[in-house]
């Protein structure tokens, strides 16, 4: 019997993803939503006993007792699978991280046309931490020896990781105690690719115990060499206005949507967009200009540090195309549907690759050169300005958000005390007091097996109403910019009141946007400083902090799942787990899924945990962070406690006749 296709209204929450895919059914074109709807997902390989390491198989286990050709037992399968999966997400953003680390090489040494140091404090403050002189030396000098520094990270072989030295005192120490200290980045994945390789690592336990080190590897290794790099050349993230959703597209500009995860190309590609030989090209051929936006973590790199827009997240790609307004999506690594390239023959888009570790077969390929990259850059903006009088019928939905994106770990210290006093200080004494309940961290991809953004605006909601602040990075961000929650004033009558008390004072949004998913990276740093600041616990795994991944995707989820529950985190995934086991199997005989819950917790004080309803993933996330508030013994969360900050109040008196206003500041009574 033939699946019952959804709806629109059913595959997506956002009314701009729904009209495209109304306009997508009446052109009889398929995109990711459609093709989901066709494709019943193997149920053997999604809950990891299926086994294809070796010639021999595929092995399939579908009976208990049951196992592979070479004797390999579901529960080593489920880790090989696991730890395999985690490695190549580790992978892909620690070779981002490397190649942030060549550009920064690159300038120092006046090679990489287009780019400064734009951020020397930062530049001074990071180099400071591992010890490299900075005073009376030029910032090149500088970067060039911390370029090094952080190249050498992931060849070495011994050792351990540099900046593992930024993680609280009491979680270096459990590292080491449990034998899960990174050596280096590239060593830690291809040690995982041989011990799952056949006949080698045969204990689960053993394996997922090297999957939480390669993971560690990439969270305080390649992760935040990306992030330190990028903020160095391109500017660490403050507030700025933005706009996000299908809407940002123009009918009276070359339209150019950049997707894929590296700022290094999407800064250059906005910096030669705003030349006046770029910007007269454009005129010359009809238009108006060069609009750019950005598609998933690309989106947010120069959305948090430029105020370009953001056409969406991962599942609006195929749908940017759809309006039929896109002239070229520029692509470079990481989220990028090869069914772009079909779909784009529908309309006149043009999918140009540029990265040397993609191609994409039917795409036009101009290899980016940091080198050049200027040159390069204003090339491709020309290759799109040409197929502007190729443009044909246009519909884009007008529906966009404004939002407010850039809160680094540098502008949260910033917005809490000011230039003279920084400080964590009033994050923490509001966690203690109860107006805030505690943190959450709200990250990951979007899959179109859910309905569209949501689980993480969902979750986000019904946080928000029981004052846990949230913090966002990746898709996860973008879905709740789109709904309106990343403004100062957005939502705040849906907020808790002591949330709402701390948001009106502070002046910030209750939710925050903090970067890519390469960024969560920040959350760990935030974590720390919160650790540092006192008053809540002396280590990550005391704090009342839960990360989720709502709507989890991809390998590189896995990596940060891992990396955060080896920082002593609870991290929470909605969706399918890929080491469920099989049905009808006893609950404690699932070896794999409880040593990543019960028996990583007992290691390292955090745990992961699939939930597929997400009601029950934000009563798990409230239980957390209660038990962790009770184990400090600060007071019990009480909802109507707080709720009227100074600023409210002082509203509210200048209501009232001067001596009843008398009476209520001061206690004086009117005569």
């Amino acid at each position: 019997m033939a699946r019952k296709r959804k709806t629109p209204e059913q595959h997506s929450i956002d009314p701009a993803a729904q009209q495209m895919l109304i306009r997508a059914d009446e052109l009889g074109i398929g995109t990711a939503f459609t093709r989901a709807d066709a494709m019943a997902p193997c149920n053997i390989g999604s809950a990891g006993m299926c086994c294809k390491i070796c010639g021999m198989g595929p092995c399939r286990l579908t009976k208990d007792g049951q196992t592979g050709i070479c004797g390999a037992t579901i529960d080593t399968i489920q880790a090989r699978n696991l730890i395999r999966a985690i490695s190549a997400g580790a992978a892909a953003h620690s070779d981002h991280g490397r190649d942030m680390a060549f550009t920064l090489k690159a300038v120092a040494n006046d090679e990489a046309e287009g780019y400064i140091i734009r951020d020397v404090a930062k530049l001074r403050t990071i180099a400071k931490l591992y010890d490299i002189p900075i005073e009376g030396r030029a910032p090149k000098e500088i970067a060039n020896d911390l370029a090094d520094l952080y190249i050498a990270q992931f060849g070495q072989q011994k050792g351990e990781i540099a900046l593992l030295k930024r993680a609280p005192a009491k979680r270096q120490k459990v590292w080491k105690d449990t034998g899960v200290v990174p050596r280096g980045v590239d060593r830690e994945v291809v040690e995982a690719l041989h011990r799952t390789h056949i006949g080698d690592d045969q204990d689960p336990e053993h394996i997922l115990q090297h999957a939480v080190r390669l993971a560690i590897g990439d969270g305080w290794g390649g992760s935040l060499i990306a992030t330190d790099i990028s903020d160095i050349l391109f500017g660490t993230p403050a507030p700025v206005l933005g706009q996000a959703n299908l809407g940002v597209l123009k009918e009276n500009m070359v339209n150019v949507v950049v997707h894929g995860h590296e700022p290094t190309l999407s800064e250059m590609i906005v910096a030669a967009s705003q030349t006046p030989e770029i910007i007269a090209y454009a005129k010359e051929a009809g238009a108006d200009g060069v609009n750019l936006s950005g598609i998933c973590c690309t989106a947010n790199e120069i959305l948090m540090r430029q105020g370009i827009p953001a056409a969406g997240n991962f599942l609006q790609q195929e749908l940017a195309i759809l309006t039929g307004s896109v002239e070229a999506m520029v692509v470079d690594v990481q989220c990028i549907m090869q069914a772009l390239v079909g779909l784009a023959e529908n309309f006149h888009t043009k999918i140009i690759t540029t990265s040397p570790k993609v191609k994409i077969k039917g795409a036009t390929h101009i290899q980016f050169d940091e080198h050049h990259a200027l040159t390069i850059a204003k090339n491709i903006l020309r290759e799109a300005i040409d197929n502007y009088k190729n443009r044909g019928e246009t519909q884009i939905p007008d529906v966009r958000e404004d939002l407010i994106p850039g809160f680094s770990h540098e502008y949260i210290n910033y917005m809490l005390g000011g230039s003279y006093r920084s400080s964590f200080r009033p994050l923490n004494d509001a966690i203690m007091s109860g107006r805030i309940r505690g943190v959450a961290a709200i990250v990951g991809c979007n899959n179109p097996r859910s309905q569209h953004d949501y689980l993480h605006t969902h979750v986000t909601k019904e946080l928000l109403k029981q004052d846990v602040l949230i913090v966002e990075t990746g898709c996860g961000a973008i879905a709740s910019a789109k709904l309106g929650l990343l403004l100062g004033e957005a939502g705040l009558d849906q907020v808790g009141p002591g949330l709402r008390e701390v948001c009106e004072t502070v002046g910030i949004p209750p939710v925050l946007h903090m970067g890519s998913c390469v960024d969560n990276s920040r959350i760990l740093t935030v974590l720390t400083q919160v650790v540092e600041e006192g008053g809540l616990g002396d280590d990550i795994d005391q704090v009342p902090a839960v990360g989720l991944a709502p709507e989890w995707m991809s390998e590189k989820a896995l990596s940060i799942g891992t990396y955060c529950m080896a920082s002593g985190a609870y991290v929470i995934f909605g969706g399918s787990s890929p080491v469920s086991g099989m049905p009808d199997r006893m609950e404690d005989s699932d070896i794999v899924a409880n040593y990543i819950s019960k028996g990583w917790e007992e290691l390292y004080g955090g745990k992961m945990e699939f939930i597929l309803d997400p009601d029950e993933m934000i009563q798990a996330t409230l239980d957390h962070i209660d038990k962790k508030r009770a184990a400090l013994g600060l007071p019990e969360y009480v909802p109507d406690k707080y709720g009227r900050s100074g600023d409210a109040r002082m509203l509210e008196m200048e209501e009232l006749p001067w001596a009843e206003r008398r009476e209520a500041l001061y206690g004086v009574a009117a005569d």
